[in-house]
Order: structure tokens, then sequence, then C-alpha cells
């Protein structure tokens, strides 16, 4: 069984504005008030971005990469709602969407899954957030971590690959990441799973799915938006749920996401744990601030898994943001992640190393 995974994807804003059919763009942040700022932003940077691109624009040579390596299940973490309402979430400081019908953008990559439980997924509202599953469901694209009630919240999304098996994904996001406590979803209100709205209640109904449901050869995976957006350091907390998650649920392989840069990598039991992925496409470009942690670059993750959920390789691309366009990086990308992952972000010892020109692998 291999997967893509990734940590953000950030439709809304720029990104939705070069697209062929936008929403309109107005914003209800406090310094920008216009979502074409961003892409004026970015082109002082690395110039002109074509208008009204193509929906797999966006994506650029991640895509080449996803060819080859030919994935049986692809998941992101979605952070922008897909709809047309206007009814944005007040004081929320930031609100991500997209035009329904700039979906392809999603669907050009042959994304399988997205993740909801995420911080900007109410940015518009409930009626964004039912837009956005709606929308989803009619392209045919699972999600997990959102819902109607908390049931359809906590619901996982089970993926069907073509050899048979199957990819299992139940999400939860964490106050840390900056959801407000107030998108919990409950019997009769829409939102999110929220992890601290009832953590044992998460948990057990993760390992009583999973003891009925799961199949010898599934794989579950478990997709958290936890922490803050900026530092290498992995709370205990953390590390305690992912631990949890593995040894008491069944989990075989946590999908941690929020820091805006790739964080720390560890194998627990011969299970795998993200505790960030770091963004892979957003709308930052050109934007000043923590540039020791080189925003612009972002990293693809391959993962191949045993039959019995055990990590049997994992190789990760490092890729460029420029234009607002996934550029494939090279070496020296990939020594400079390898430098990040022997000092800040290693994690009980797991080794992170230079495979090829291209890409790196998780030292087993």
């Amino acid at each position: 069984m291999k997967i893509f995974l990734c940590g953000d994807v950030m439709t809304g804003r720029g990104i939705d504005q070069i697209l062929p059919h936008p929403v309109k763009p107005h914003l209800f942040e406090p310094y920008v008030s216009d979502a074409r700022e961003y892409i004026s932003i970015a082109e002082n940077v690395n110039g002109p971005i074509p208008q009204k691109a193509d929906y797999s624009y966006i994506w650029g040579d991640a895509l080449s990469i996803l060819d080859y390596e030919h994935p049986d299940a692809r998941l992101i973490n979605l952070e922008t709602s897909i709809t047309h309402s206007e009814k944005y979430w007040p004081e929320k400081g930031i609100n991500y969407r997209m035009s329904p019908d700039n979906l392809g953008c999603i669907t050009s990559a042959g994304i399988d899954c997205c993740v909801l439980a995420n911080n900007h997924i109410l940015d518009w509202g409930y009626d964004g957030l039912l837009d956005t599953i709606n929308n989803l469901d009619c392209a045919t694209i699972k999600h997990a971590g959102a819902g109607r009630d908390r049931f359809e919240s906590f619901r996982p999304a089970v993926i069907e690959t073509i050899s048979g098996s199957r990819v299992i994904v139940f999400a939860l996001g964490k106050e840390s990441s900056g959801i407000p406590d107030e998108w919990a979803s409950d019997d009769n209100k829409p939102g999110v799973a929220l992890y601290e709205s009832d953590p044992d209640w998460y948990l057990k109904a993760i390992a009583d799915y999973v003891k009925v449901n799961k199949r010898e050869d599934d794989i579950i995976l478990l997709s958290i938006h936890w922490g803050g957006n900026w530092g290498y350091e992995v709370h205990r907390d953390q590390i305690e749920l992912a631990h949890t998650a593995i040894d008491f649920c069944g989990v075989d392989c946590i999908h941690g996401h929020s820091s805006h840069h790739p964080k720390g990598i560890e194998i627990y039991n011969n299970k795998l744990i993200f505790y960030g992925c770091g963004d892979l496409i957003n709308d930052y470009e050109g934007i000043r601030g923590y540039e020791e942690y080189k925003s612009n670059l972002s990293l693809m993750y391959i993962v191949e898994f045993a039959p019995n959920g055990n990590l049997r390789e994992c190789k990760m691309f490092p890729m460029r943001i420029q234009r607002f366009s996934l550029k494939e990086a090279g070496e020296p990308e990939c020594k400079w992640f390898e430098s990040i992952y022997r000092s800040s972000a290693k994690i009980r010892g797991t080794d992170v190393v230079v495979n090829d020109s291209r890409s790196l692998r998780l030292g087993m």
C-alpha cells in the first residue's frame, strides 16, 4: 500500500483568484481587503502569475512525481471552504474560501480524500461548511473531520484501492491549532471533530470502530490538525496522543499538520508519526517573516506500508512554491532538509537522509 500525504493545501484567496472561476475577491482581514493583493505580493518577488490558469497549474511538477510514484491513495488537509457563502465568521481575522467552480484544482491531482478538521473550514460559517461537504460529495471526493453533526464529523473516510485493500481515515482537530471551541460539532450541530470536546469518547470510538471493522490489510490513518504555525518543538501532549492512538486505537499512521513548515517525524512501534507535514500549497509567496523556516519550501510524502500496517518506506520530495505553482527542488534543498531533521526537527533517533538528488528518505 502506497499513500501520498501532505500538509495544508490552501486553495483560497490568491490561489482561487488565478483560477478560471474565482469567488468575489473581497476579504475581511485587518490588513488586506482584496485577495488579488496576494497575487501582487508574489509577483513582486518571482514575476507574473498566469490568470485563469489551468486547474493543474498549482500542482506543477508535483503531478509528474505522483504519476511516477503511482500511490494507491492521495490525501490532503484542505484548509479552505468551497463556497459562495458571504456569511464569513466574524472576528476570525482570516477567511479562506474558493469557488465551487474551481474544484478542478483538487480533482486534477486525483485527490481521494480531503481532511476538514482544521481552523479554516468554517471561515465562511455553517453554510460554508455544508457547501464544502456537498461540493466534495458531488465530486466524489471523500472527506473526514467535519460534518452536519458529531456522528458525521467523526465518521471515517474509507478509500477503496484497486487492489481491494482500504485506507480508513479518521480526522481530529485540536484547539492548539486555532480551532475555536464553538466550532465543535455535537449531536445537533454541524462542525469539526474537536478532540477537546470529548477526548475519551473520540479515542474509544476510533478503537471500537477499528476493532469491529478493520480488515487484515487495511491501513488505519489518523489525521490531526494540532499545534502552532511556527517552531520545531513537539509538545508532550502531541507525543502522548500519537502513542495512545497507535497503542490503544490500532492506528497505523499519524498524519499531523498545522505548522507552515515540516516538523519532526517518529517511527514508534514500527508505525509512522508525522508531527507536522508543513504547507504544500498556499498564497504566502513574498510575505516576509520567519525566513529561517524557508516556508517557500514544502514536502510531498510518499509512504509505503506493509500489509500489517507497519512502515515499509517513506520518501520525501522537496518542492518550491514559485508563482503559485510547485516546482521540483534539487539536491541543495534535500541537504537543507536533511540538516534540519538532524538538528531542530529530530525526534527520538529517527533519521532523515538524502535519498538522491531529488528526494529524501526516512532511515529505517
